[in-house]
């Protein structure tokens, strides 16, 4: 940990907010679990953290931002998303992440405006710079802030200091939201995302941490594309888990299941 940089970061938390509200994008993630850890630090409860629910994010995913938001001692709000009824995130054409991450932000926006509070932060960090990141032109629309990356912390940076604060997440696996495991042209429905949802839960149970439930429209049949941590594709042939997951797969409908040999994170898309 960086006692200076993590100093510097609760400094400016609390020049982003003033002495009104600070609204916090709380995915239940390491980065913004230490944004709100160091809001909490700088304002107390003038800190609020903002979680959007919606299908994209499995309810795993959402108890486990509320458990967190709770051991740091934070004030937490759920609000429901509906970016699958926005045609352009449906359509999936390419832009889908720029389209999401703006129904977050008109969310917390109005959140921000109803409370008078100063300002909007994320999560983002120095990593996502070299990505194409069409979520971070959806936060420049809506003017919200980027208190880690202003004040230099990487993905090492945010899990050392999350470490040393003893904050659980600290060593939790990236997630994106469930839209992301289908290729550009590929629709976005209610149907296929709950029925990805289904199997990556099924993985969840074998204990896989770091995996990715590709969903492939090949003709008429849809496929299921495995990508699992370099760590854990060796567990995949334990006695009774390739048979177990396989047998998820086929109760959603998948003709097949697959297991992709490149170890999740070794490749862009999909």
């Amino acid at each position: 940990m960086d006692p200076e940089r993590y100093a510097a970061l609760v400094a400016h938390l609390s020049a982003l907010a003033g002495d009104r509200e600070l609204i916090v994008t709380f995915s239940g993630g390491v980065d913004s679990a230490l944004v709100l850890a160091a809001a909490i630090q700088a304002i107390g409860d003038r800190a609020l953290a903002l979680t959007a629910v919606s299908p994209t994010l499995p309810i795993e995913e959402t108890e486990a931002a509320i458990t967190l938001a709770r051991e740091l001692g934070a004030r937490h709000e759920l609000v429901d998303a509906h970016e699958l009824e926005v045609e352009a995130y449906a359509a999936n054409t390419g832009n889908r992440c720029y389209h999401c991450k703006s129904e977050l932000f008109d969310l917390a926006a109005a959140e921000a405006s109803r409370r008078g509070a100063g300002a909007v932060v994320d999560g983002t960090i120095v990593d996502d710079l070299g990505d194409d990141r069409p979520g971070l032109r959806a936060a420049a629309e809506h003017g919200v802030r980027h208190p880690l990356l202003d004040v230099g912390y990487t993905k090492a940076a945010v899990r050392a200091t999350a470490r040393a604060l003893g904050i659980r997440a600290w060593d939790k696996p990236s997630f994106a939201c469930l839209g992301s495991r289908f290729a550009p042209g590929t629709r976005v429905t209610l149907d296929r995302v709950l029925r990805v949802a289904r199997v990556e839960t099924a993985l969840r149970r074998e204990g896989f941490r770091q995996f990715r439930v590709r969903y492939h429209l090949v003709g008429s049949d849809e496929h299921a594309r495995i990508e699992l941590g370099g760590d854990e594709l060796g567990r995949m042939v334990e006695p009774g888990v390739r048979e177990r997951v396989v047998r998820a797969g086929r109760a959603e409908g998948f003709s097949r299941v697959t297991l992709d040999l490149e170890a999740y994170g070794t490749k862009a898309g999909p």
